[in-house]
């Protein structure tokens, strides 16, 4: 039997185009580096997410790039041609038939961007601007090519449709290209996509805009848009909490489905641009105000600390590390076994988890990544 304390946990979410969810657990999008070197999916990334999408609400998958020159890591599965429609029918019908809704994270690299992967080796952004500590210079984008990038988010999201997602979650987090165009490290531009702060934003509100049109046109049924952002920038210049605080506003307004924020740790505090006696979470639902509904994540393992994540006011909590650890989370919980899940795992775990090959490597060669006992 399940403890009464857990149930806030399992409570249905209805988004407002009428698509509901079976509960507030959601999986978090995670970079598995599974793909083919064709950006189509392989069968070991389809069996790890088919051991995943049993027991959570909604499944977000790793990104994918949006243009050829968007390609972020090996490994990772392609969106940006009519091609890849099967393999993202594939990805989508494989998550939606043990249960969960699929939705799509959309992205593009940008500076990011290894320059192994991308055509010509030559790697854009918002401006010539090298990443902290990287000697690789990318090419600004012209204003043209900004508008053909906003239409490619579009592209890729009617792909998206066409192969039977549920939804797209817009990247707009972790230093990629949408967050290039709003910090102001990366985006030293004076047209009409950079500049003050009010123009940063002008990047990122036209490819929700773009998105959305494509889901008006093509989608026939309920489609979820979400975007997910990150809350600061360690960077000088870069974005504050304040700057993050302007742009969630803006997006709050947009009628999106979600907003999902990116953290390594829930409880966290903010680093500059506010106060800081209140913690990220609070100044961001703070101000939603309840306009649209928010998914919280950062390191919460156990059902206690994801009960008390949607205690704040987060509407869903995402686990990310925490199911690559322990895919049958949701079901332990709902047995009333929650003392069996695993938070931890061993180097002889990877076939009982089914975890991918460079995906197994990273978490074991990445010390302070996943509490791996021996």
């Amino acid at each position: 039997m399940m403890n009464e304390n857990f149930k806030p946990l399992f409570e249905s979410i209805d988004f407002k185009n009428g698509l509901q969810l079976k509960n507030r657990v959601v999986m978090a999008p995670m970079t598995n580096f599974a793909s083919h070197p064709d950006g189509t999916v392989s069968d070991e990334e389809i069996a790890y997410y088919e051991r995943r999408s049993k027991g959570v609400g909604m499944v977000i998958t790793a990104c994918t790039y949006v243009t050829a020159n968007g390609k972020g890591f090996h490994g990772e599965f392609g969106g940006h041609d009519d091609s890849m429609i099967p393999s993202f029918r594939r990805l989508a019908s494989s998550i939606k038939a043990k249960g969960a809704k699929a939705v799509l994270q959309i992205f593009h690299g940008g500076r990011e961007c290894p320059t192994e992967l991308v055509p010509n080796g030559e790697t854009v952004s918002a401006s010539a601007v090298a990443k902290e500590g990287s000697d690789v210079t990318p090419r600004a984008l012209t204003e043209n090519e900004v508008e053909e990038m906003i239409t490619a988010f579009g592209e890729t999201t009617r792909r998206a449709i066409e192969a039977g997602f549920d939804g797209v979650e817009i990247h707009g987090a972790n230093g990629y290209l949408i967050h290039q165009f709003f910090s102001p490290h990366s985006n030293r531009r004076e047209d009409r996509f950079g500049g003050s702060l009010e123009k940063r934003l002008t990047f990122p509100l036209a490819v929700v805009d773009e998105v959305q049109k494509v889901v008006n046109a093509h989608a026939k049924e309920p489609f979820i848009v979400g975007y997910r952002f990150s809350p600061e920038e360690e960077t000088t210049p870069g974005f504050t909490m304040a700057d993050t605080l302007v742009l969630v506003d803006a997006l709050a307004d947009k009628g999106l489905d979600y907003l999902h924020v990116s953290l390594m740790d829930f409880w966290s505090e903010p680093r500059r641009g506010v106060d800081t006696t209140k913690l990220r979470i609070e100044y961001l639902l703070e101000t939603i105000g309840n306009r649209v509904p928010f998914i919280g994540v950062g390191s919460i393992h156990t059902p206690e600390e994801a009960v008390k994540a949607l205690s704040t006011g987060s509407s869903m909590v995402a686990l990310g590390r925490e199911l690559i650890m322990e895919p049958d989370w949701v079901e332990k919980v709902v047995e009333g076994k929650e003392a069996e899940i695993a938070t931890t795992l061993s180097k002889k775990d990877q076939e009982k988890l089914i975890i991918p090959d460079y995906l197994w490597q990273a978490i074991i060669n990445s010390p302070g990544w996943f509490p791996v006992v021996d």
